[in-house]
């Protein structure tokens, strides 16, 4: 069973996609906050991230960064799940080393589970489709 860390402040956004991923296969554990969030990825070397940006106690900027500069998780694949979508935010996510980025407002649970299926890839078993 591949690790998901959820790295998402809003209870119900967190919920709801952990319950979803959960009901999947995957096995989620989630942190309120990005300082939370970085010690979590370090503690229990999660398959994948998902990172939102606006986050308290540390910015998502700031948890990507913290985690790509460290050797146990910068190979880690990251997923920002934002509200963000400004193209500077966009290209310095991207150039922080992210996989891909996802605005909230414009992915159903589904999306997100074929971003996730599709960098993962078939490692969980199953063929994408």
């Amino acid at each position: 069973m591949k690790n998901i860390l959820f790295i998402e402040d809003e209870a119900v956004m967190q919920k709801a996609v952990s319950e979803f991923l959960g009901a999947k296969g995957y096995n989620v554990v989630s942190a309120l906050d990005g300082e939370l969030g970085i010690n979590m990825a370090k503690n229990s070397s999660p398959d994948l991230i998902l990172l939102d940006i606006v986050l308290p106690k540390k910015s998502g900027f700031d948890v990507l960064r913290d985690l790509k500069n460290d050797e146990k998780t910068k190979s880690v694949p990251v997923i920002v799940l934002t509200n963000l979508s400004q193209m500077d935010d966009v290209s310095k996510m991207m150039d922080m080393g992210i996989t891909t980025y996802l605005v909230k407002s414009d992915q159903s649970l589904q999306d997100i589970l074929r971003v996730i299926d599709q960098t993962l890839g078939a490692s969980r078993g199953e063929t994408a489709g």
